[in-house]
């Protein structure tokens, strides 16, 4: 008899944690990704500030799964999902399945604006840290070399778009990055001056977390020098300047912000498989093209197909499930213990989220966390959050690694992978004051008109 066929599309938090669970079990398991490797997303804007290496936050998922000889990896793109015919289409064939895990994540959503991707980058992926800390350090590079004090002040500008964990957190590393890390490497400009602004559209920081430690992790991120700007939405991004307004306020109220340097953090949507499974399944993908799935996190009546992670909407308690990495991981090991309870014949339990808390750091010795009834802030939020972020690295070698790297930046204060990469080198005067004249014509073409009364 021919074992029971598990596809696992997506190798992240998800789709790594139930091909684990499913690695000793009867089942023959093919998991499926674009990139050979799974990322420690959480660590990501490290990377993006130079206090990590990709390579030490990546682990090739290969060789994760090379002793579980019932676990093949594959690298591909999938394309779309024939649930009807139970096949997963790839762009060079197609696999079949007799049990299907949907664990495909999601990208940034730049809420009907995608031309700002060019100039505000997001934090998703190792291309995007890479491309973010060569435009970060080139940021310095060009200020170093500039002459006019206007420009200069551009330059060392730095907008962070999102108050989130992640905004948060790479606010933080920025402002360290800019005040002790490079503060005696440039003769011309002091690096320490530089500012970091961290803008949301939405009252306060860290808008999940109850608004006590909201408003502790906003004192912390000033005491280190971040300018918090909350409440203020994002009109424009060109490449000399990203437009403000306060929420509810008239279009004449913007405030034009003059910087080099814009990061986006805010908000994400499910990957592009969310909406075509949807239709498949006979449910409708909401707004950031998440799956609804039941209490078993299947798609409508589908019962061998499994949506797990940031492509799944379920409701606990009147209000989605968060997209953070507890949740995936968690869905992904309930998927495959389902799986193999149906292959015993047993009727699985409803899935119910376990909250573990929620921390984010701000910087050396400053984060908060959510932990139960606990509330921590300061240096024991900080020394919990290096503690859980090392242990839920998959290789004990990553492990090794970062922690050899953050005692080194502890020490030092030297983040070592400052690297500026892709051939990123700062334009020559005439060049840039053209680009300025091009972006002011440009932002000026595409101002709308205010009517009157508005």
């Amino acid at each position: 008899m021919a074992p029971h066929r598990v596809v696992i599309i997506g190798g992240g938090f998800g789709g790594l944690h139930a091909a684990q669970a499913l690695a000793r079990a009867p089942v023959e398991v093919t998991l499926v990704d674009r990139r050979n490797f799974h990322l420690f997303q959480p660590l990501l804007y490290q990377v993006a500030t130079g206090g990590l290496s990709p390579a030490n936050i990546a682990a090739p998922l290969r060789s994760i799964f090379q002793r579980r000889r019932n676990v093949r990896v594959l690298l591909g793109e999938v394309t779309n999902v024939d649930l009807a015919r139970r096949r997963v289409m790839l762009s060079d064939g197609e696999l079949s399945y007799d049990s299907l895990i949907v664990a495909t994540g999601s990208h940034q959503n730049y809420f009907g604006n995608d031309q700002w991707r060019e100039q505000a980058p997001p934090l998703k992926t190792i291309e995007d840290a890479t491309e973010i800390r060569s435009r970060v350090l080139t940021a310095f590079e060009t200020a170093e070399r500039e002459s006019d004090p206007v420009r200069r002040a551009e330059w060392l500008t730095f907008v962070v778009v999102g108050a989130g964990p992640t905004g948060v957190e790479l606010a933080g590393a920025l402002a360290e990055l800019c005040r002790h890390t490079l503060r005696q490497d440039f003769r011309a400009i002091e690096p320490d001056h530089a500012k970091v602004l961290l803008v949301d559209a939405l009252p306060r920081v860290l808008p999940g977390y109850p608004e006590d430690l909201s408003a502790k992790a906003q004192r912390q991120l000033e005491q280190i020098g971040v300018t918090v700007e909350t409440g203020r939405m994002v009109t424009d991004v060109a490449s000399d300047h990203v437009r403000l307004k306060r929420d509810g306020d008239e279009q004449d109220a913007e405030e034009t912000v003059a910087t080099r340097t814009v990061l986006w953090c805010a908000g994400v949507q499910a990957s592009r498989l969310g909406p075509r499974l949807a239709e498949q399944a006979g449910v409708e993908a909401d707004r950031a093209g998440r799956v609804p799935v039941d209490e078993y996190l299947h798609p409508g009546e589908h019962a061998e197909v499994y949506v797990v992670g940031d492509l799944a909407r379920r409701e606990e308690q009147g209000s989605p499930l968060p997209g953070v990495a507890q949740v995936a991981i968690q869905q992904g090991k309930y998927a495959a213990r389902s799986i193999l309870a149906r292959l015993r014949g047993e009727q699985p339990v409803p899935f119910r989220y376990r909250d573990l808390g929620s921390m984010a750091t701000i910087g050396r010795n400053r984060a908060v966390a959510l932990m139960g009834r606990w509330r921590l802030s300061g240096y024991f939020a900080w020394l919990a959050w290096l503690l859980v972020h090392l242990m839920k690295m998959v290789r004990f070698e990553n492990r090794v690694l970062v922690f050899i790297q953050w005692a080194w930046l502890y020490t030092t204060w030297n983040r070592s992978a400052r690297l500026v990469t892709g051939q990123r080198l700062p334009l020559p005067l005439e060049q840039r004051e053209e680009s300025d004249r091009l972006s002011r014509r440009e932002a000026e073409a595409q101002a709308e008109p205010v009517e009157p009364g508005r």
